[in-house]
């Protein structure tokens, strides 16, 4: 019986479960983003606490568990991804799900793996395939529904697609940084150093409120759960699983987000653009059954 206690707990099992709690964490984003925004706050400033609050978390993580931090020319590099990759994300998605709805933004966020394919053929001269031909095809059909088929509380619009689409280039970006850095450092120093960059970067452009408590309660709740928490459940089972197993799992998250927006807020996709959203998951999945699995996540 003890035997069987302990492989019913052993990492390997337990590895599934925990890139399916990071995919749950992260499809919260957005609807505690919207929620936030309905308590009076600009999507700026819940881009910048979001940053702040959870860069605090990473510091004192990679404090206690004395991570090695970047130097030189390293830190450089780390500040200015947090310039784009922080700053110019958060604020992206959050000005998505205000334009579009959580759903939409959840599912715009999920072209990144088209931009990376688009990267690494750009800069880093990969090769681009079929597959990566289809998945960046599929993607663009994907995004072309989306824009007629609309739907319930969703407003598909030029800013609201504009926004989502840039979230989705700069967490793109993940890739490129995370190829470089992520098997280099403790990605949590690395975090510790790019949101707190990200987070002065918004400041100017932040006009802060006065907070009820549940305002503040959804803003503890983006930094702790589905950023700090969500970073630590995925990179804890990718320790314990392929890279391709993850993201199959992990493209969950739309999912997760559509429900809730339906629930909480309305939100529907129409059938049409319901069929969009499959393509561009389904481009998404493609391209992570690639066989290159270096592909990093870090919402």
């Amino acid at each position: 019986m003890a035997a069987v206690g302990r492989a019913a707990v052993s990492p390997a099992r337990r590895a599934p479960l925990l890139i399916l709690a990071a995919a749950v964490l992260w499809g919260l984003l957005g609807i505690l983003g919207k929620q936030a925004q309905a308590g009076g706050l600009a999507p700026l400033e819940v881009a910048f606490w979001r940053a702040a609050l959870a860069g605090a978390l990473f510091a004192a993580h990679a404090g206690f568990t004395r991570a090695r931090w970047p130097r030189g020319r390293d830190l450089l590099v780390t500040a200015a991804f947090g310039l784009v990759g922080v700053a110019v994300f958060y604020g992206a998605y959050q000005l998505a799900v205000q334009a579009g709805g959580a759903s939409l933004a959840s599912v715009l966020l999920y072209t990144a793996p088209a931009f990376v394919a688009l990267l690494g053929w750009g800069v880093l001269r990969e090769r681009l395939g079929a597959r990566e031909g289809l998945a960046i095809a599929g993607t663009l059909a994907g995004i072309a529904l989306i824009s007629l088929g609309g739907g319930q509380g969703v407003t598909v619009s030029g800013p609201a697609l504009a926004w989502g689409l840039i979230a989705g280039f700069t967490y793109s970006l993940y890739y490129l940084y995370g190829k470089a850095f992520f098997t280099r450092y403790d990605p949590a120093a690395l975090l510790a150093v790019a949101l707190p960059v990200g987070a002065l970067a918004l400041l100017p452009f932040v006009t802060f409120t006065a907070k009820t408590p549940p305002v503040w309660s959804s803003l503890g709740a983006i930094a702790v759960l589905s950023t700090y928490l969500a970073y630590l459940a995925y990179s804890a089972g990718l320790r314990h699983l392929s890279a391709t197993r993850a993201s199959v799992i992990a493209s969950l998250e739309p999912v997760v987000a559509a429900a809730l927006a339906a629930a909480l807020f309305g939100e529907r996709l129409a059938a049409l653009a319901l069929l969009g959203a499959a393509l561009v998951i389904g481009a998404a999945l493609l391209l992570s059954l690639s066989p290159d699995e270096t592909h990093p996540r870090a919402e």
